[in-house]
């Protein structure tokens, strides 16, 4: 009987304790930043008729070919800066219908240019964890958010709810957290019809990226991106399912050989998180 008490006892003040941590964190949170429209039923149109053009002209004019964004030089232009919000109304207006292509290339085209809205509201900065608050105040990943339809979308959920769940891993070699550690950012708009080539493009150019993969033929070792630690259940159950998948877009031959074996060394190399800005 002692011990049942005790035990409720610890029950109740556990779940005072995660009731308390939930109005910290409600109380604590940092102020939504909301960018978009609202668009009315009747004004909203399927993802075929989304037009990626706009978006497509402001990436050709200030992202490099090493995916680097001229951010300064972006924040500087009043016109570009309106472009970039009516893109993100433009985005506003899908219903959400479409083809898995269409889909694929609308999610990743909205995180990418809703990061680099978020980047430029806060430019001049570092580092896009400068803007990560884990406890108190914004945190960009959390608390900016795209209004498409009647709901709004922070990055966070966008990567984790809504592109991860397509069960398409080249999506980590697309979307981009303005981060040198990350892929690079293309300087074109994906588009539905080209999506495939788009995303293998993308996994050839990351892996062959020294900073993100090297090969040790002597000790039969590969060192990966922590993309591929922090996601790798996106890409295989087990660490030899996971070499295999990526095999096809290792540039070393011998690389690719052991990864189809299954049977190289793992590590992981640093992250950058330095801004990817163009100076």
């Amino acid at each position: 009987m002692k011990a049942r008490y005790m035990m409720a006892g610890i029950l109740a003040f556990a779940a005072v304790m995660i009731l308390m941590l939930l109005a910290f964190n409600a109380a604590n949170a940092g102020p939504t930043v909301i960018v978009g429209a609202r668009v009315p039923k009747n004004q909203r149109v399927d993802l075929s008729k989304i037009d990626h053009g706009t978006w497509n002209a402001l990436l050709a004019k200030y992202v490099d070919q090493k995916g680097l964004v001229d951010y300064s030089a972006w924040k500087a232009s009043a016109v570009d800066g309106k472009l970039l919000d009516q893109y993100l109304r433009q985005l506003s207006s899908s219903n959400g219908v479409g083809t898995e292509s269409e889909k694929l290339a609308f999610w990743i085209n909205a995180y990418n240019a809703v990061t680099i809205a978020g980047i430029l509201r806060e430019y001049p900065t570092t580092s896009i964890r400068n803007h990560t608050a884990k406890l108190v105040g914004y945190n960009i990943w959390k608390d900016l958010h795209l209004l498409v339809g009647d709901s709004e979308y922070s990055l966070d959920q966008m990567e984790h709810e809504i592109l991860r769940k397509t069960g398409e891993p080249r999506i980590h070699f697309a979307i981009v957290c303005a981060s040198i550690g990350c892929p690079p950012l293309r300087n074109e708009a994906y588009v539905a019809e080209r999506i495939d080539e788009q995303l293998t493009a993308n996994a050839q150019a990351f892996f062959a990226d020294a900073s993100k993969f090297t090969f040790d033929e002597s000790s039969k070792s590969i060192a990966l991106s922590p993309i591929l630690d922090w996601f790798g259940q996106d890409f295989g159950g087990t660490q030899a399912e996971q070499l295999r998948r990526i095999v096809d877009w290792l540039p070393d031959e011998s690389a690719r050989k052991l990864s189809q074996s299954g049977q190289a060394r793992i590590s992981f190399l640093e992250y950058d998180w330095s801004l990817n800005d163009k100076k």
